[in-house]
């Protein structure tokens, strides 16, 4: 109610500004879809000047209109020029330098924070005030992001849109939502459409996940986003920890009653705005999922992950396609079934490979590393930093298409231990340690990966 409130009130307010706007420029306005990447530069300059909140709301809007109108050369101009026009201003930041230099102060330390924010903050600030605006302006950093693809000269531009999304993404103004069948089907229909991990194929399947008693599917919203879910998570209520994702998405499996469960398994996390890509809400989510399951179901003991490997399939490529201490000789001939066709149907070449894909998997976890020194698999990295430990690793517990293309089939178990969620997390962000069951440390190739490990758990 005081969304739809506020929200209308903020149209209207547009409305008069528009009004006042057209009388003031009426001879300068082009109602074209022919206006050029400086003319969109200009308004933002006009944004930034000195103006009532009426016309300063309104110039927003225009502005927020008229970039949804650009193709894709011209929307990459008017990035180039959030970068060259709109950075900080070197002439004061001169001058605020020399000011504390001369005499420092607390007024001289303000001015000089505030001379060195780039412009393009405070006017993304202001494209803020137009209606819908946080919505258009997190789709406008997901166009961003493609483009850095091939132009990293734009990364301050996309740092400036990270900084303030942190903020106005602070975990304070995040709700959690559970979704459920009763959830407005504008909500599902984009559950079924950002679903990342395991494809929902239709509303049978949707209603499966999110309706039996034994499921459970959470969200977290925003304020400004009234019905787009930020980051959803799936769960599964259960009496072990799994080891495959096919019972778990199976539609006619028998449902069991919450009141016999003992474990919950996240088993997808799917993040949903590619626009506030790297604005960490998985962590939150979580923990927070956990204490709302606690309080309904306070038997539950265990809580895991059932979670894909998505760098595991072009890490093994290499390794079985050049000299590497990762794998015995003997290892990579078994391996070789891989090149077959069809090797996920022929039980007998998943028997034999079963063992030598577990050591693989377990060196793969234990030692590779991307250039900054972290693990490799972007889903370890995610659940270690938030203070799980490796629990087990899973084959063939994935043969759909897309586990086959990324994960070569195997699934891990991530296990958030209350007790120890701290405790792994500051070993992991101090020495990026992996910490894993012995089990896994036992499996693992060459045994140097094996000492930090062994002395950081």
């Amino acid at each position: 109610m005081n969304t739809s409130f506020f929200g209308e009130l903020l149209q209207a307010i547009s409305e008069r500004g528009r009004s006042l706007l057209d009388r003031a420029r009426a001879r300068e306005r082009r109602d074209t879809l022919t206006e050029t990447t400086e003319n969109l530069a200009d308004l933002c300059e006009e944004l930034l000047s000195n103006r009532g909140e009426a016309s300063g709301v309104a110039l927003a809007r225009e502005i927020l209109a008229r970039y949804d109108d650009l193709t894709i050369g011209p929307r990459i101009a008017f990035f180039e020029a959030l970068a060259t026009r709109f950075g900080a201003d070197h002439t004061r930041i001169n001058a605020a330098i020399e000011a504390w230099r001369n005499k420092p102060s607390d007024v001289a330390a303000a001015e000089l924070h505030a001379a060195t924010e780039p412009r393009r903050l405070e006017l993304l600030r202001r494209l803020n005030l137009a209606p819908q605006a946080t919505r258009t302006l997190v789709e406008m950093r997901g166009q961003l992001l493609d483009t850095l693809t091939r132009r990293d000269d734009l990364a301050a531009v996309d740092a400036d849109f990270a900084y303030l999304f942190s903020t106005w993404f602070n975990r304070g103004f995040l709700v959690l939502r559970r979704i459920d069948w009763s959830t407005p089907a504008v909500i599902l229909e984009k559950i079924i459409r950002y679903e990342a991990v395991h494809q929902i194929r239709d509303w049978v399947d949707l209603r499966a996940r999110i309706d039996s008693p034994d499921r459970r599917c959470y969200a977290f919203f925003h304020p400004a986003l009234v019905d787009e879910p930020l980051i959803f998570v799936e769960v599964a209520l259960t009496r072990e920890i799994p080891g495959a994702i096919a019972p778990i998405l199976e539609l006619k499996r028998e449902p069991l009653d919450p009141e016999r469960a003992t474990t919950a398994v996240f088993y997808s996390i799917s993040n949903c705005q590619r626009g506030l890509a790297g604005v960490t809400f998985g962590s939150f989510l979580i923990k927070q999922v956990v204490a709302e399951i606690c309080r309904e179901m306070p038997r539950l003991s265990t809580f895991v992950t059932l979670s894909p490997a998505p760098n595991f399939a072009g890490w093994l490529a290499r390794q079985r396609t050049q000299p590497s201490p990762a794998l015995t000789e003997a290892d990579r001939a078994a391996l070789a079934t891989l090149d077959q066709q069809d090797w996920w149907s022929d039980e007998a070449a998943l028997d034999e490979m079963r063992e030598p894909m577990l050591r693989a998997a377990a060196t793969y976890f234990m030692t590779a590393r991307n250039s900054s020194g972290s693990p490799l698999d972007a889903v370890a990295r995610f659940h270690l930093g938030n203070g799980a430990r490796l629990e087990r690793l899973n084959w063939p517990a994935d043969l759909s298409e897309r586990g086959r293309r990324q994960s070569c089939g195997l699934m891990v178990n991530y296990l958030y231990d209350l007790g120890d969620i701290e405790k792994n997390h500051e070993a992991y962000a101090e020495s990026r340690a992996i910490i894993a069951t012995s089990a896994i440390r036992k499996l693992a190739r060459p045994s140097r990966a094996l000492t930090t490990v062994e002395a950081a758990s």
